[in-house]
């Protein structure tokens, strides 16, 4: 089965379909075909996904689903939103294209004042003047973009946000103490119908708390759930677009044995792909 991505692209771009990963190692969840773009948000989508900028993003589209997961998140173009901790820009390259001109890109980063350790808050501090020498290297048009740290949210910006999106950064914020101050930031943002996107590298259900307490990158879906509800939102809606059944999601050394790290080098790790990710939908309350 070709994925939904590959679907589209075919038919709005007549490119060729991106090959589909073995049976067992990567699956959609069967409702996903219901999150897809429409008319001219699919077309913005397939534009930007096809861009020059994302040449060496691409091979990471099969594991992380650009545009099933965006529209599973209803984002659409001319919107307000929010990307947390755009790291090295994977999705900033998707999002400020399809934004367009009338969308509005914000990237945030965490409060270092905020973090349990200096660690952390070495990290946090270093990584808006990261962002902005890379950024201008991407050359993207479309979306105005701003970064801020979320000490320094201008009061202007507070309740206008659509979306804010955290991708695979809830065990971040977990280890190093920020989850109330950035959860609580994070929500102060948000329109009144504003929601909140997170996929998160993904758990078993019986994993040990010993393991799931951030620092293998792996948080039990429930867990994620009952934190996010407990600081202002209302969960709307899950999905398997990001789950791959392959991972066991109980490796010593965390998630990082996995690809694209594959930090240990186990040969039986090499062809699992990427980790098992929940998909999370919540709604301001």
């Amino acid at each position: 089965m070709r994925t939904l991505l590959a679907a589209c692209a075919t038919a709005a771009l007549a490119s060729a379909a991106l090959a589909t990963p073995a049976i067992g190692q990567h699956q959609h969840g069967s409702g996903d075909a219901e999150h897809a773009a429409h008319g001219p948000a699919q077309h913005a989508m397939m534009t930007a996904l096809a861009s020059p900028n994302r040449a060496e993003d691409t091979a990471r589209d099969e594991w992380r689903n650009p545009a099933e997961t965006l529209a599973f998140f209803q984002v659409e173009p001319g919107m307000t939103v929010v990307d947390y901790m755009p790291a090295g820009g994977w999705y900033t390259r998707v999002l400020v294209p399809y934004l367009g001109p009338q969308g509005r890109y914000v990237g945030l980063t965490p409060d270092p004042a905020a973090a349990d350790g200096e660690r952390f808050a070495k990290y946090f501090e270093g990584l808006p003047g990261s962002f902005a020498e890379a950024s201008p290297g991407w050359n993207l048009s479309g979306a105005p973009v701003a970064l801020h740290a979320s000490q320094d949210i201008p009061e202007e910006l507070e309740g206008t946000a659509d979306r804010v999106l955290v991708f695979r950064e809830m065990h971040n914020l977990l280890r190093s103490g920020v989850i109330y101050t950035e959860l609580t930031r994070i929500r102060e943002l948000l329109a009144d119908d504003g929601m909140l996107g997170i996929v998160q590298h993904r758990a078993k259900a019986d994993a040990p708390a010993d393991y799931t307490l951030g620092s293998n990158g792996y948080l039990r879906q429930d867990d994620v759930v009952a934190l996010v509800e407990a600081h202002g939102f209302e969960l709307v809606d899950t999905s398997e677009i990001n789950a791959n059944p392959a991972d066991t999601a109980d490796h010593e050394g965390g998630v990082w044995q996995l690809p694209p790290s594959w930090s240990g080098k186990k040969p039986e790790l090499e062809n699992v792909g990427e980790s098992d990710r929940m998909t999370l939908l919540f709604r301001k309350r």
